[in-house]
């Protein structure tokens, strides 16, 4: 059976982004909850995400942030609740499940090998074998076609600054390691791209270059969660923010409907949004 959708108001959405909450969620969670022993890491959050939207999860340390992400894209299995792919029930045991169904994941510690090429990097687990004989029978990777991909899905999220894919990552700056991972995750995730901190140790400049990515990955017609802790970043990219707290969503809110300090507020305790507010989504 199909996903009932939250309660969703776009009065504080820009006009020309209105549209693509006509459509079913992407992917949506119902009554998430995880519990190790007496510790309740998630006690029943849901959520939607939309295609072509960025959407922001913030909170305190230990507000579930992370735990809520794992339990949607099979790093955990949850005790309780729901996930919804395409309006459809669905049960990932592994993170690979996730993947294998178009979600990737792009953790703060980012999975490159530096000793390999960016092109290998790209096509990690993933590698593709030549045609004929020297595929099958000798099992020879098709490196030209590897590289040859791995610069347009570069190319394709405007990245200017890495132009060579046989170069080592160990020689690329933190902000093109950066880009690689999300290079991989745009080139595999067919619906969702989920990132967790990816500015995080990043000056302002490679900061620049990642929320540019970003925007392009919506503009690609993909969902994107954006787990950050860098304020100006969220209200800058996100159309939509998921507030996390004590385990459970204190309200989603727009940059538009609530400025920072809000934001922050509600997401420490000090401020609270009335229940018209929390149903409405803002």
């Amino acid at each position: 059976m199909a996903v009932a959708r939250l309660p969703l108001s776009i009065d504080h959405i820009p006009e020309e982004k209105r549209s693509i909450y006509d459509a079913e969620p992407v992917l949506s969670g119902r009554g998430m909850r995880i519990q190790w022993g007496h510790v309740v890491g998630l006690d029943g959050v849901d959520i939607d995400l939309y295609k072509g939207e960025v959407l922001a999860v913030i909170g305190d340390n230990g507000a579930g942030k992370s735990t809520l992400i794992k339990c949607l894209t099979g790093a955990y299995e949850p005790t309780g609740g729901t996930v919804y792919l395409d309006g459809q029930e669905v049960h990932f045991k592994r993170p690979q499940d996730a993947r294998e169904a178009g979600i990737e994941t792009v953790y703060q510690q980012l999975a490159v090998i530096p000793a390999l090429d960016i092109a290998s990097n790209l096509y990690l687990a993933r590698e593709e074998r030549r045609a004929g004989p020297l595929g099958s029978v000798f099992r020879m990777l098709d490196k030209r076609g590897m590289a040859r991909r791995a610069g347009e899905s570069v190319q394709n999220l405007g990245i200017q600054t890495i132009q060579n894919m046989g170069q080592a990552v160990e020689n690329l700056s933190g902000g093109q390691r950066q880009a690689v991972a999300v290079a991989r995750a745009a080139a595999f995730g067919s619906k969702v791209v989920v990132l967790d901190e990816p500015t995080a140790a990043l000056g302002v400049k490679e900061s620049g270059m990642v929320l540019d990515m970003i925007k392009q990955l919506r503009e690609s017609g993909l969902g994107i969660i954006l787990i950050s802790h860098n304020m100006p970043h969220v209200w800058e990219a996100a159309d939509r923010i998921h507030i996390q707290r004590l385990g459970g969503c204190a309200g989603v809110i727009t940059p538009q409907s609530h400025d920072m300090g809000e934001g922050v507020a509600i997401m420490t305790g000090a401020k609270k949004l009335v229940q018209d507010q929390l149903d409405g989504a803002a």
